[in-house]
């Protein structure tokens, strides 16, 4: 894992300055603090922070190919390296390291942008070419590592992390209204769009290939289903068949993503799935195997038990960090400095505090579980929707939406009543052939924050409706798909990439640099689990089916059949500290500030403070309206006002 950055001043034709790339790659240096270097060639510069993992030795970057005529930064891995270096010398490449970076040159030899389909990995990287004079941009096909770009000053300048594209005092520093929006209403903007108007996320599974005439985006790989009445039968294959190769391909997953030349660790939350991970690393490497984890002070949202159950059957070498709304809050201002954008849940922060944890333990590796409730359907939105068209075909029934409270038994006594299960699960309830269904509800709870933008926001977002530009970015075959298809493709296609591998994942990880990798999203186990019949995935209120099936053996029985908890961190607490954390909170949401940012309403404001301080318990769109307007906030005065605060 690294940073990496770069100038192309293409049009103006302008050397590159050795001071604006080296700004650029010193702004990013906590990617990777082990080394760094630059390479210039005229007008165009690379530049690179290197986590060393590979080839402690010899992997330094920017690396060129043998006769220097490629170059490349690149940030990531390639877990199949191995295999494909094997093939490269029997066809006669050659090597002077034993990096997998060196093999992205040599593979680009052979197929040009098309290499990309050979890797079976996570990754970002720069390659100039300097026989075309063409740069190639190219991001992994899941969007777990990052890349942005912006074309500004006769020339277009790219980097893992937004904050090295503003070291250029030229850059305008401009909020995207429609991004917030997209932010308010999803959790994340729709990609290419980012908080800042005029800078680009480069989507998962995509090539920008750009010349001194064009810039061609290429979409090399996309996540698809099978018709819904292909889906719906099994092959002829049974339950247990399924499992088998799932775990088959998983535990190989599992086995190239241990590839390292350092310690590797895995995060155990004492779920299902970074309990599997865990095991199957256990298998692997043996006895004393590192594992970490977060425990909460507040009951409601602590697992240690479950991870003492599972640290007890692997014998692994266990150490878990305590988080507190106290430290929680504190630390908000510094995640979102790394997350670059308003976040609606304080639940990257523990993340973050984790990954502080293993760093300063000496892990620069963790493997984790994310990816699982997206691609096996473990998430309770997928089975809430079963309940939901169950319930739509007699919408009159008083019991049917009492099937929702097995669902969300943390729901507070007065979510629980009929009334509010019907007045929040039942609207567009019988529209069942909504592309939206399942989402529908989360997105209500979501779409009144927008009451809380000031006039100017307020003016440049009306009469936009976020929910159908998303409908734009579907594919066309998605309404043949099974309903249960269509969910997961909504989580796995853009809130995975759009929040939880970024503004989770990423960058609270990186905050630190530590590298996660995340076998579940190895692209041969997503595009096997998107042929799992949905019966099998969803066994009547039973989520992961078949992944239960496959692992009964390797986990405590608690654990394999233990309900799904979602992770959850405290929001309310972490805002209303006595000290650091509830100042802040104060200053953020401060008349002055709210007037400075111009980007929300005093007086809406007003009454959500006064609200939170007052109830001890805020409902979902309460904490996640506050949560909201605080990070805006902290974001607004860290990227815009200059002022880092971090």
């Amino acid at each position: 894992m690294c940073g990496i950055a770069g100038i192309w001043n293409r049009d103006s034709r302008e050397p590159v300055a050795p001071s604006s790339l080296r700004a650029m790659v010193a702004s990013i240096a906590h990617r990777g603090p082990d080394d760094d270097g630059v390479f210039l060639d005229g007008d165009l510069g690379l530049g690179h922070d290197r986590l060393s993992i590979i080839d402690l030795n010899s992997g330094q970057q920017p690396m060129s190919n043998v006769d220097g005529t490629t170059w490349i930064v690149f940030n990531g891995e390639i877990f199949n390296y191995v295999e494909l270096r094997a093939e490269l010398v029997a066809r006669g490449h050659r090597f002077r390291t034993t990096s997998d970076t060196e093999v992205i040159l040599n593979l680009y030899e052979e197929r040009g942008a098309d290499c990309v389909s050979s890797f079976n990995g996570q990754f970002a990287f720069a390659l100039w070419d300097t026989r075309t004079r063409s740069l190639l941009l190219a991001r992994d096909r899941l969007g777990v590592r990052p890349l942005f770009y912006t074309w500004h000053g006769g020339g277009i300048r790219f980097a893992s992390e937004i904050k090295a594209l503003l070291t250029d005092p030229t850059l305008p520093r401009r909020v995207d209204p429609i991004a917030l929006d997209q932010i308010f209403t999803f959790w994340f903007p729709i990609a290419p769009r980012t908080g800042f108007e005029g800078i680009e996320e480069l989507p998962p599974g995509t090539t920008l290939t750009i010349t001194s005439e064009s810039q061609t985006p290429r979409r090399y790989w996309s996540l698809r289903y099978p018709a819904a009445g292909e889906a719906n039968g099994t092959g002829g294959r049974s339950s247990r068949e399924y499992a088998e190769e799932l775990m088959s391909l998983l535990s190989d997953a599992v086995r190239i993503r241990l590839r390292a030349d350092v310690p590797v660790a895995s995060y155990l939350s004492g779920g299902l799935d970074s309990s599997v991970i865990s095991a199957l690393c256990h298998k692997q490497l043996g006895g004393g195997f590192n594992t970490f984890s977060i425990e909460f002070e507040a009951a409601a949202f602590d697992e240690a038990s479950f991870q003492s159950s599972v640290v007890k059957r692997l014998g692994t070498r266990h150490r878990a960090f305590r988080c507190s709304g106290k430290s929680i809050g504190e630390a908000l201002p510094r995640a979102v400095y790394h997350a670059e954008r308003p976040l609606l849940r304080s639940a990257p922060v523990p993340m973050m505090l984790l990954a502080k944890g293993v760093h300063e333990a000496g892990i620069k590796v963790v493997l984790t579980g994310e990816g699982a409730d997206e691609i096996l359907a473990g998430y309770d939105i997928f089975k809430e929707a079963k309940v939901r068209r169950f319930w739509a075909r007699y919408p009159q029934s008083t019991w049917r939406p009492r099937l929702l409270e097995r669902l969300y038994p943390y729901l507070s006594d007065l979510q629980r009543t009929s009334g509010y299960l019907r007045a929040f699960f039942g609207q567009g309830l019988e529209d069942t052939g909504d592309p939206f269904y399942s989402h529908r509800p989360r997105w209500r709870v979501s779409a009144p924050l927008r009451m809380l933008y000031g006039p100017a926001i307020r003016e440049r977002v009306a009469g936009y409706d976020a929910i159908a530009d998303l409908r734009d970015q579907l594919p066309a075959e998605f309404s043949a798909w099974h309903p249960l298809s269509q969910a997961q493709y909504l989580e796995a296609a853009f809130l995975l990439p759009g929040y939880l591998l970024s503004s989770q994942g990423d960058r609270m990880a990186m905050a630190h640099a530590v590298e996660g990798r995340y076998p579940f999203l190895d692209h041969r186990v997503v595009e096997f689990a998107a042929t799992i019949p949905p019966n099998l995935k969803i066994r009547g209120l039973r989520e992961k089916h078949v992944l239960r099936e496959g692992v009964r053996e390797i986990l405590p029985e608690a654990i394999v059949d233990r309900a799904k908890q979602p992770y959850r961190a405290p929001d309310q607490d972490a805002l209303f500290q006595e000290g650091a954390a509830g100042e802040l909170t104060r200053a953020a949401l401060s008349p002055l500030a709210l007037s400075g940012s111009g980007l929300f309403q005093p007086n809406s404001i007003r009454g959500l403070m006064e609200k939170g301080a007052r109830q001890p318990s805020l409902g979902v769109r309460d904490n996640m309206a506050l949560i909201g307007a605080v990070t805006t906030q902290l974001w607004h005065k860290q990227f815009f006002q200059n002022e880092e605060g971090a």
